[in-house]
């Protein structure tokens, strides 16, 4: 028999997802479709036809992550399929630096990815993805891009109504939520909107079918994400919601059979309304958790970014946030190093990450992207200045961190159970201000029989760093023994 003879018998396919938790919500997608085309989802590489590698493009290490993961897939003998954010942004150009990979396709092949992969396991030629500027895909103006949103791939909105096409990766309690894809904004250093296109909103319906869906499989924490959530619903109808959909859409998804907790990421400072502020906050079963993008505190500096605020602004937006839930858990990351960055800038952010009181926060050099307006400022640093000033900002955010964490030494969380070692009797989990692989857990003491997926009541006793050391508490206010 024939190697293609042999690989068309073998229609088995496992996924490798890297990057963010949106190309996560992406390979499921694209695992369903893969499904329902009659491919057998594996998660063993070595015993798979074709493995389909889902990169990510965003920054340099992430590239290199990708590509070092594509080799390693074609070293098991399978063919090798690059799709996500670096296929989508380099396409012919990826193909040639690495003959490799079997096949670069970009988002316009996830319709028909299964019958993509029946070519490429039986050796039949497929034409490498050509790069466009997505954002000419759907008209300029928001409104207008619900009615042509359907004739352009978007990842992760399958367009298939109140079916769901997805297939869950893994057994984990907590799953990502796509409620939009793409962005208007047009951040300085940023290059996502190029190769993600334009934002636009998914119907409330699907995103609502698709968590009940979700609860059905297990999950009991929704983790809403997109490129920018406060834009949610601003491509939507008024009776839809409009701008104020998210507000809408919160409690409707808090309150689906089975879902536990709701968790928005990736809010935008400057978009993030006063009304928005007190539904996350306060609305019961929705983490009292913001994701906010500040990236800098220099006013300077954010006006190269492109990119609106300041420390007084800032804070004046943590203190709305803390007026309504004084526990309530914050993170953003920062980029150190821009171009024109002055030793005054960098004083100005650290005087606001000191006063903020941020539970988590992610520290990034600058560097250039292609295609980007930052790519041509004048004003670069050298690379070991913009290594200094990650180290200096990074040793002051792991203390600052720390002391927040100190400060819940007392307090009474809700851990989402995520891990639990029936051997050693270890078991971890989240409270509310703690979102998923990035923000510290928590070690959970005197778990007794928890099990994954149930949400555990703890007085916090203790803290390393991030983490939080708790105490399960029994339903009568008494701490377990």
């Amino acid at each position: 028999m024939s190697a293609a003879e042999s690989s068309q018998q073998n229609r088995r396919v496992s996924l490798l997802t890297l990057g963010c938790a949106r190309n996560e919500v992406d390979s499921e997608e694209l695992a369903g479709r893969l499904a329902d085309g009659g491919w057998e989802i594996t998660d063993d590489p070595e015993d798979s036809a074709v493995v389909v590698v889902n990169t990510c493009g965003f920054v340099e290490s992430a590239k290199k992550d990708s590509v070092d993961t594509l080799l390693a897939a074609a070293d098991t003998g399978a063919k090798v399929v690059a799709v996500g954010c670096m296929a989508e942004r380099y396409g012919r150009e990826l193909a040639e630096s690495l003959p490799e990979a079997d096949a670069v396709l970009g988002f316009d092949h996830y319709p028909s990815l299964a019958q993509r992969l029946d070519d490429v396991a039986a050796g039949r030629p497929v034409a490498s993805h050509t790069p466009a500027d997505r954002r000419t895909l759907l008209p300029i103006s928001p409104v207008e891009r619900q009615a042509a949103a359907g004739a352009v791939a978007v990842p992760g909105h399958s367009g298939w109504g109140p079916r769901v096409l997805r297939t869950r990766l893994d057994e984990s309690p907590v799953a990502a939520l796509k409620i939009a894809s793409g962005c208007d904004r047009r951040c300085s250093f940023c290059a996502i909107p190029a190769f993600r296109g334009s934002f636009v909103s998914r119907h409330p319906d699907e995103i609502v079918a698709e968590a009940r869906w979700l609860a059905g499989q297990g999950v009991r924490e929704l983790f809403l994400v997109s490129e920018n959530s406060t834009s949610y619903g601003k491509d939507l109808a008024r009776e839809l919601g409009g701008t104020r959909a998210l507000e809408r859409l919160l409690p409707t998804l808090a309150a689906v059979e089975g879902i536990d907790r709701v968790r928005v990421s990736y809010l935008q400072p400057a978009e993030t309304r006063p009304d928005l502020v007190r539904v996350i906050a306060t609305t019961p079963g929705v983490a009292d958790y913001f994701d906010l993008s500040f990236q800098h505190a220099s006013e300077p500096v954010l006006r190269r970014m492109r990119r609106f605020g300041s420390t007084e602004s800032f804070l004046a937006l943590l203190g709305q946030i803390r007026e309504y839930a004084p526990q309530a858990g914050v993170r953003t990351n920062v980029i150190v190093g821009f171009p024109g960055e002055t030793e005054a800038d960098v004083a100005e952010l650290e005087r606001f990450l000191t006063a903020a009181r941020l539970d988590a926060v992610g520290v990034f050099g600058y560097s250039d992207e292609d295609g980007t307006e930052a790519e041509g400022f004048e004003g670069k640093l050298d690379a070991d200045t913009v290594a200094e000033r990650v180290g200096r900002v990074s040793a002051l955010v792991e203390q600052l961190t720390a002391q927040r964490a100190e400060e819940r030494v007392g307090t009474v969380v809700e851990v989402l159970v995520e891990s639990a070692d029936l051997d050693s009797g270890e078991v971890t989990g989240r409270a509310a201000h703690q979102g998923p692989e990035v923000d510290g857990e928590c070690v959970v003491l005197d778990a007794g029989s928890c099990k994954v997926g149930e949400l555990v009541r703890c007085e916090v006793v203790d803290s390393e760093g991030v983490d939080l050391i708790v105490r399960a508490v029994e339903p009568g206010g008494e701490t377990g023994t």
